[in-house]
């Protein structure tokens, strides 16, 4: 079971850092102060939309960006991506092996329904 786990936390940490030594992936965090779909970040990032969907792909993957829903009032909905993150922490522990620590937001899940709603609201008027 521990080589399961240790497996898993490898794959963790080379997931997090695939994704953060990508220039494109990168980019797109950067641009992500507020959620935006992957059409309106493929324009701020001046990146093809295709090659917008694989690093969106690998982000989430990585667990950095989290999906969200777009709600229209056209009945189109669409995706949003946003980042789940604050920081992000490489530990070195005492038996020398590499640990990632995806360090998330400080709003309670409460603040976070609350800011989702907001988010409807805002959308729906």
């Amino acid at each position: 079971m521990a080589r399961d786990r240790s497996a898993e936390e490898s794959a963790a940490l080379l997931s997090v850092l695939d994704a953060l030594d990508d220039a494109d992936a990168r980019a797109i965090i950067r641009a992500l102060a507020e959620p935006m779909t992957a059409s309106e970040l493929s324009e701020a990032c001046d990146i093809p939309l295709s090659t917008t969907y694989r690093k969106l792909d690998l982000l989430t993957d990585a667990e950095l960006l989290a999906e969200g829903t777009e709600i229209r009032t056209d009945g189109h909905h669409t995706t949003t991506y946003e980042v789940t993150f604050d920081e992000v922490r490489i530990e070195l522990s005492d038996d020398r092996r590499l640990a990632v620590d995806v360090v998330g937001s400080d709003l309670s899940p409460e603040e976070q329904l609350a800011d989702i709603w907001s988010a409807v609201r805002r959308e729906t008027k």
